[in-house]
């Protein structure tokens, strides 16, 4: 999986603690960072910080959205979010949106499903 946020202590924990539950995440700490760590070796998820310096995280997910349709995105946000700006996150392609701080335990929940889901066969 992939981490983007420019917040490096709250990225650098956050990668730390899913270690602990043995999921293996690679960092980036910008939009532009990150599309070079897709097209290496694309994940099957991306936790997208929504503020990024350069190319936002909703311009992001869409980048990712039209090249890589596969990756589900995450995306994450330390701000207050309304519910509209969920929803219309939604309608972009983001696979869901957590708001900092975030529990581990959800992160990793919604980071199984994540995967799950950009690994299933859409014809089924």
């Amino acid at each position: 999986m992939l981490l983007v946020d420019d917040e490096t202590d709250f990225i650098a924990t956050v990668a730390e603690r899913l270690s602990l539950r043995e999921i293996d995440a690679i960092i980036a700490s910008s939009g532009e960072d990150a599309l070079y760590l897709i097209e290496t070796d694309p994940p099957d998820v991306a936790v997208v910080d929504v503020k990024l310096p350069g190319t936002s995280g909703t311009e992001l997910l869409n980048l990712i959205r039209q090249e890589y349709p596969r990756i589900q995105v995450i995306l994450i946000t330390g701000g207050k979010v309304s519910t509209e700006e969920r929803i219309q996150s939604m309608r972009f392609g983001a696979f869901d949106y957590l708001t900092k701080p975030i529990s581990i335990d959800v992160l990793v929940e919604k980071l199984q499903n994540a995967a799950i889901e950009a690994n299933s066969d859409p014809l089924g």
